[in-house]
């Protein structure tokens, strides 16, 4: 018993030494405390700024928007009467002139795309479209071609007797593109573009009269 309550004064002893260390530690100069809230300001600066550039990439360069396809100009060749019907010997043509508009800060590449041609609800023709690219915010312009096959044109029903009493034929179209956006080699989106068009041919002018497209995206 008499060892332990000897000890028990030491302890105390330790920490006055400890206390008096720290007591002789010098304190910061105000130079260091200078450069050491420019360090930590600097830190914060740099993090601000890597948000901010996060924020306008993820909200301009990385956003993908929609690019449109346009039927800008239709014809057609060879769609004609002989002895109250229409000609079987030749197929008819389908001249589009179809524009693919890119508003991306990256290239729409594309493969086979195709355009379908219906009459009163019935196929008609069909045709692919050239797989291709459209630069960065540029429009990209391609001719297309569709064969209309008589035959078919012969089996819409109703046909004839609209041809001979308005002088006029309806048709519509359907135009599919599938193709991806790579941004940076990093971010990669696939994209089906469709335009659908209705158009009235005019037998008397011997040409397109109407037209209306109306263009749509999925993802």
């Amino acid at each position: 018993m008499a060892e332990t309550e000897q000890a028990k004064p030491l302890a105390p002893a330790a920490f006055r030494i400890g206390s008096v260390e720290e007591e002789n530690m010098p304190p910061l100069s105000k130079t260091q405390r200078r450069n050491c809230i420019k360090c930590c300001g600097c830190i914060t600066a740099i993090f601000l700024i890597l948000a901010t550039t996060v924020v306008v990439l993820v909200l301009t360069v990385f956003q993908v928007d929609d690019p449109v396809i346009k039927m800008n100009k239709v014809s057609v060749q060879r769609l004609e009467l002989a002895n109250g019907t229409l000609r079987t010997d030749v197929n008819v043509t389908l001249l589009a002139d179809v524009s693919v508009k890119n508003p991306n800060a990256a290239a729409f590449k594309f493969n086979n795309g195709t355009t379908t041609v219906y009459c009163g609800g019935v196929m008609v023709g069909e045709a692919n479209t050239p797989p291709g690219k459209a630069e960065a915010r540029r429009t990209l312009h391609m001719n297309v071609t569709v064969d209309l096959i008589p035959n078919k044109l012969l089996g819409v029903p109703s046909l004839m007797s609209d041809i001979v009493s308005v002088r006029k034929l309806t048709m519509s179209s359907n135009t599919v593109i599938r193709g991806k956006v790579r941004i940076l080699q990093i971010i990669k989106k696939y994209l089906v573009v469709r335009v659908n068009c209705t158009m009235t041919y005019n037998f008397t002018s011997q040409a397109i009269q109407e037209g209306n497209c109306k263009p749509h995206l999925s993802k």
